[in-house]
């Protein structure tokens, strides 16, 4: 099972981001195009917590100063899930995820780029992925680090060695999950679903009522495991939160546009 992270997403150093609104390769389902629609926030903006609160709820994520929804005629697959944090029981092997980090120490601080963050990261990206995110340290600070909102880095330490790095949004309905990286090395502690599981029991305990996974698209083996925090919510068509169980699958009826046709045959 993908954890928590491992989803490629636009940055940077992706053509996504670099002109919002054009068409690229689907980075969730084969043979796909996609389309993404938002706006690039120039340095001297800021976007308010409360803001970014709404534009959660019409479907939008954040990517450095990149604020973003998927527009792709013919496909809705891309829904935002959520976890009701009050609600939220873990699995059995959830729970066992959680007794092998017991060790971990956490910390939440403000975000700040250093040597051993970026050597995480690039360690994290040369295991997962195909070498597409790795453009260097200006775009690592300006897809993790350079945030228009209220954003926390939550670091995860095993005795002095940092294994996990987590950035999340602060929003007033709870904490949206931006992205993160841990060492490959670690792979029994399950640290992509632990750093999940720690951050839903930050929420419940601070009292804040959820905590967003990001993007599930139905078929995407990328985006299965978000589907196991449950009980979850995903954003349905319609602009309405539901029951996962509600609207998971009618998602994948979907017929997304398949690359190579003229901008005229999607639309």
């Amino acid at each position: 099972m993908t954890q928590q992270g491992e989803e490629s997403i636009p940055h940077p150093g992706c053509a996504e981001a670099d002109s919002p609104g054009g068409w690229a390769p689907c980075p969730y389902l084969p043979d796909r195009a996609s389309r993404l629609v938002g706006q690039q926030l120039s340095p001297e903006l800021t976007l308010l917590p409360s803001a970014y609160d709404r534009l959660l709820s019409l479907n939008h994520r954040r990517s450095g100063r990149l604020i973003y929804r998927p527009q792709c005629p013919g496909c809705q697959a891309c829904r935002s899930l959520r976890v009701p944090t009050a609600t939220f029981l873990p699995s059995r092997s959830q729970r066992r995820t959680l007794r092998r980090n017991a060790d971990v120490k956490v910390e939440i601080r403000p975000p700040r780029p250093t040597r051993e963050s970026y050597t995480l990261y690039e360690r994290y990206l040369a295991h997962q992925h195909d070498g597409r995110m790795s453009d260097g340290p200006e775009a690592f600070v300006a897809f993790l680090y350079d945030s228009p909102t209220d954003t926390v880095e939550i670091q995860y330490r095993a005795g002095s060695d940092l294994v996990a790095v987590s950035l999340a949004d602060r929003v007033p309905s709870g904490l949206s999950s931006v992205y993160v990286f841990f060492d490959p090395r670690h792979a029994r502690r399950s640290l992509g679903t632990f750093t999940a599981l720690w951050e839903i029991g930050h929420c419940r305990g601070a009292g804040l009522a959820y905590y967003y996974l990001g993007f599930y698209v139905t078929g995407s083996p990328k985006m299965m495991y978000k589907a196991a925090f449950r009980p979850c919510e995903i954003l349905d068509a319609d602009g309405t939160w539901r029951p996962f169980d509600a609207v998971g699958q009618p998602v994948a009826a979907l017929r997304p546009v398949a690359p190579g046709h003229d901008r005229s045959s999607r639309a």
